[in-house]
């Protein structure tokens, strides 16, 4: 699914259970030894898919581990972007002379449980999403495209950036099952791609399969 919504040069590799002869390498042992069964097997199969797309840009074999927010660390000289939900695993990487940094996100397709929507949206995003065309679950789509927002923010960034600190708007396409996005950043202090601040980040998204996904790939110059 990420793999549609990703431009040329992005390499996806996604999965929807364990990978055949799947393994995590000694350094990223580590960073699940006291994790439980279903954590570790989240993180080994997408440890798998990364080193499956980072193959597809040439690069050898290696850990990735996590920083301190616990982030993902890329090789030097890559952007990229993991996510995982209940059936489906996926990352995406490119060259950073090619993208500033992307973000991708995927989350079942239902109702954000009670409660939630009004933690991560703004009064004018509930009002947009009722005006929406009905069939999907507006709420959770938003929610997976703020979480794709995050991603691509924090490496540029390298600090929090709240829900609140986003406002975002889909446009559906003839099919609103599959459209585009696009999130003003409200904070003051923006960071800069090519000396330009990065006022706005546009995505797309797609809902398929029982599962929504949203990605933002911010273009490096």
């Amino acid at each position: 699914m990420i793999g549609e919504l990703v431009p040329p040069g992005v390499e996806v590799a996604d999965a929807t259970g364990p990978l055949p002869g799947e393994a995590l390498l000694p350094e990223e042992e580590p960073l699940v030894a006291h994790a439980v069964g279903k954590r570790r097997a989240e993180f080994t199969t997408v440890r798998t898919c990364a080193r499956i797309a980072l193959g597809r840009l040439g690069l050898p074999p290696a850990p990735l581990l996590s920083g301190s927010k616990r982030e993902p660390l890329w090789p030097a000289g890559v952007v990229g972007s993991i996510t995982h939900c209940d059936g489906y695993r996926a990352v995406a990487v490119a060259r950073a002379d090619l993208l500033a940094s992307i973000g991708i996100d995927a989350e079942p397709h239902e109702a954000l449980p009670a409660g939630i929507l009004d933690r991560v949206t703004l009064r004018a995003e509930r009002t947009h999403l009722r005006e929406l065309p009905p069939g999907l679950h507006w709420d959770r789509l938003l929610f997976s495209a703020k979480e794709s927002v995050y991603k691509t923010w924090f490496p540029l960034a390298g600090r929090w950036l709240g829900f609140e600190d986003a406002a975002l708007l889909f446009s559906p396409g003839p099919d609103p099952a599959r459209g585009t996005f696009a999130v003003d950043l409200l904070v003051g202090d923006l960071p800069l791609v090519a000396g330009r601040p990065v006022r706005t980040l546009r995505g797309r998204y797609a809902a398929t399969g029982g599962l929504v996904g949203t990605a933002i790939a911010l273009a490096a110059d």
